[in-house]
């Protein structure tokens, strides 16, 4: 019971903010934007990895459609950095690193064939919706601080994260999950 009473205080004690910790909404946003180009940037870089481990077509080609997505996305965000006056050098993102890591893990826990692309699928959700939380709360703080231009290349961004999750459903749900299923 003790060593419970110990967890529980220690987390949920105050922490303590570093000296370089923003201190109002524009600078936490400048910040949440150099953590998603970070992570936009590794995406990119992670993509055609799953792309060449997708067996199913359609997925190899949704996959490989979302590269150029992501680049663009990228010039977007670029764009934003611009608009702002802001270094678009991003700093490094602790949760898109452990999703890569977790959808590598997953391609070398899987064979290839419809359960690694289930697993494919799976991964590239929880990146997808963690980008859709990320562009929906940037959008809102850029809309509260004003900057609608940003807001408005923002949104864009998050319109498309919305489809690509609804195309990795779609996929999942009409076959792969249904085919990776037959094979058990």
């Amino acid at each position: 019971m003790e060593k419970t009473s110990q967890n529980q205080s220690s987390q949920s004690r105050k922490v303590d903010a570093k000296p370089s910790a923003a201190e109002g909404l524009r600078e936490l946003f400048v910040d949440e934007l150099k953590d998603i180009i970070y992570a936009e940037r590794a995406l990119v870089k992670a993509l055609p990895k799953m792309a060449n481990n997708a067996t199913d077509p359609d997925l190899k080609m949704a996959i490989e459609e979302h590269i150029a997505v992501t680049e663009n996305q990228v010039e977007r965000l670029v764009k934003v950095f611009e608009l702002l006056g802001e270094s678009n050098r991003g700093v490094k993102c602790d949760a898109m690193e452990g999703l890569l890591k977790e959808g590598e893990s997953i391609l070398e826990e899987t064979e290839p064939g419809p359960v690694r692309d289930a697993g494919i699928i799976s991964a590239s959700q929880k990146i997808e919706h963690y980008e859709i939380a990320s562009y929906g709360t940037l959008a809102a703080f850029a809309k509260i601080l004003g900057e609608n231009e940003v807001a408005a290349l923002l949104q864009e961004t998050l319109e498309e994260e919305k489809e690509a999750d609804t195309k990795l459903s779609d996929a999942a749900y009409n076959s792969i999950n249904i085919e990776a299923a037959e094979g058990e």
